[in-house]
C-alpha cells in the first residue's frame, strides 16, 4: 500500500485544536504515477502574507487544504505547541468551532505567522 501523510489540524472533543497524522492511500494511476481517487473541492483561494504577518487566535471557517507555495508558515496551538510548514508542504485545516459554541480565544482555534526572510504564499482549497 502506497500512501501520503496528511497532517490534520482538528478540533478535539475538548474544543481545543490539535494535530494528528493520517494516511491517504494512493489507489489509482500506475506504479510510476500513483494517485488518490478524485477528491471533491469547493473552490480555492491564493494568499500572500508579508514578512512579519501574524494572525490572532481563530478557528477555520470551513475545512480546507493549505498548501505552502513559498516561504514558511508556523501554526501555534492553545497548548503552546507549534509546527512549521515549508514550501512544498501541506496540511488539512479542519479545526472548526463546534456547533452552538461561542468562540473563546483562550480555548478554541490556532494562530499562524509567517516565518523566515521570505513572504508567505499559500493556496487554500476548500474540502
Amino acid at each position: 500500500m502506497t500512501a501520503l501523510t496528511k497532517v490534520v489540524l482538528f478540533t478535539d472533543h475538548d474544543g481545543r485544536a490539535r494535530f494528528r497524522e493520517e494516511l491517504v492511500v494512493l489507489t489509482e494511476g500506475t506504479l510510476s504515477s500513483q494517485l488518490t481517487p478524485l477528491l471533491p473541492s469547493g473552490g480555492y483561494q491564493l494568499r500572500q502574507s508579508p514578512v512579519g504577518f501574524r494572525s490572532s487566535f481563530h478557528c477555520t471557517g470551513a475545512p480546507q487544504w493549505v498548501f505552502i507555495l513559498s516561504g514558511q508558515m508556523q501554526i501555534f496551538l492553545q497548548d503552546g505547541s507549534s509546527r512549521i510548514f515549508k514550501a512544498g508542504e501541506h496540511f488539512y485545516s479542519a479545526d472548526t468551532l463546534p456547533e452552538g459554541v461561542q468562540f473563546d480565544a483562550a480555548i478554541h482555534g490556532h494562530w499562524s505567522q509567517q516565518v523566515g526572510p521570505d513572504p508567505l504564499a499559500t493556496l487554500f482549497v476548500r474540502g
